[in-house]
């Protein structure tokens, strides 16, 4: 270097790359649950939880993982909402326009709920994106809307968070409802009548608002009202950032219809926003509109009737037939399923009520375990529910006469119960 001459400074050192996405903090790798799924993107993040785009290690299919962290927000309102998003999905299963849910998994911090991919993503960006639909593509989500939201009313379901943000949509643009949070199951019922105002001001029903009971069912046609609206004019019906005005708003029916949008269809929206809800149309009155009719084809609901896990395994094996002539035999989804193990085990999470009823595993044949049996003045039943793998068996213990004391229990460990052998080797169980 020739004197005086000033020494370049040294070259920045290339920025770290980003760290990578972790869930659940394995030996093995980062971004690993339970050895079962590799999480692949992040979706996004809600209230109390994020989602993440994941793939399973055991068959590579696709799938949306929900990873509650316990730890930081799972409080007591917290804890409900989950135990009821749960229950909810599973009872509501079998119907092709509802988000499924395949597996529930936890560890001591994390609640991670499986459930099916929507890749087409929120209904409310494809609305952004064209502003207005075409009255028949409208037509279409609403179609697949209504008739997801009567299945959950037929299954005692209701959803009370209707809004484009909560319907996805599949790689086939078919509409999936999701987000069941803040849904309603019959155990809430007082009176008949739900009593808990929730959901989105912009798209809740004005009797969920004012505090008073509310039929659930009606609550879900209004926001289905203002979903059709939002879909047809690309805006809110009622859009004020006062809540008190939108209110007195939607008392008086103030809104308008941009050109365009057919006589039918105004008709439809005008008998939903109908602030009265006694007066309302109701979801199984629409099912027979004519303007939801048009084009509408039905699907046959002998398939959707079938759980996922049951068409998968069950029907899937050549020799299932003959399983299928045991008397009592019922389907299991994957929920039922992973309840069965004893190190996932969220009874004390899911499960609010003492049951009746003990389920387990058996490689006893079929002969050996169906009976009855007694126990002082407790009379069992013991049954056969399905065959989850040759030769293995998921069995029900059920109490039918419960004229035992309440301090009674029951304690099994594959010896013997009642004379009947077998059963239940290898698992312990109490039942009050």
């Amino acid at each position: 270097m020739e004197p005086g001459a000033r020494s370049s400074p040294p070259p920045p050192a290339p920025p770290l790359p980003p760290p990578p996405v972790t869930a659940f903090k394995t030996a093995r790798t980062s971004a690993n649950l339970l050895n079962k799924y590799q999480l692949i993107r992040f979706l996004g993040r809600g209230s109390f939880a994020k989602v993440y785009q994941a793939r399973s290690l055991i068959d590579d299919s696709i799938v949306a993982v929900k990873i509650i962290d316990k730890t930081k927000s799972l409080d007591a309102a917290m804890e409900s909402r989950i135990i009821r998003e749960v229950d909810a999905m599973r009872r509501l299963q079998n119907h092709p326009n509802i988000l499924k849910i395949h597996e529930v998994m936890a560890t001591k911090t994390k609640i991670c709920l499986v459930m099916e991919f929507a890749s087409g993503g929120e209904l409310f960006a494809l609305v952004n994106r064209c502003k207005r639909l075409k009255e028949s593509l409208a037509r279409r989500y609403f179609q697949q809307l209504i008739s997801a939201l009567h299945f959950c009313h037929q299954n005692g379901v209701a959803h009370r968070d209707v809004k484009p943000q909560n319907l996805l949509l599949d790689k086939d643009g078919n509409l999936k409802v999701s987000d069941f949070g803040l849904s309603a199951l019959p155990e809430q019922l007082k009176n008949g009548m739900l009593q808990t105002a929730c959901g989105t001001p912009a798209y809740t029903a004005p009797e969920v608002v004012a505090r008073r009971g509310y039929d659930g069912a009606k609550a879900d046609a209004w926001s289905c009202g203002v979903m059709l609206y939002v879909m047809l004019a690309g805006c809110m019906p009622f859009d004020d950032s006062n809540l008190v005005a939108m209110y007195k708003k939607i008392h008086r029916r103030e809104y308008e219809f941009p050109s365009g949008i057919s006589k039918p269809a105004k008709s439809v929206i005008y008998q939903l926003l109908d602030p009265n809800p006694k007066t309302r149309m109701s979801i199984e009155a629409l099912m027979n509109h004519p303007w939801l009719k048009k084009s509408f084809q039905q699907k046959q609901q002998q398939e959707q009737e079938r759980s996922l896990f049951e068409s998968e395994l069950v029907l899937g094996n050549k020799e299932s037939s003959k399983y299928e002539k045991i008397s009592g035999m019922v389907s299991m989804n994957a929920f039922d399923i992973i309840s069965l193990s004893s190190g996932l085990d969220l009874s004390g999470l899911f499960e609010v009520k003492k049951r009746k009823e003990k389920r387990f595993t058996t490689m006893e044949k079929t002969e050996s375990v169906i009976g009855l049996g007694k126990l002082g003045r407790m009379v069992l039943v013991i049954e056969v529910l399905m065959e989850i793998a040759p030769e293995m068996f998921v069995m029900e213990v059920r109490v039918v006469d419960n004229s035992v004391s309440e301090g009674c229990r029951l304690e099994f460990e594959g010896s013997s119960l009642g004379g009947i052998t077998g059963g239940a080797r290898g698992y312990r169980s109490f039942m009050a």
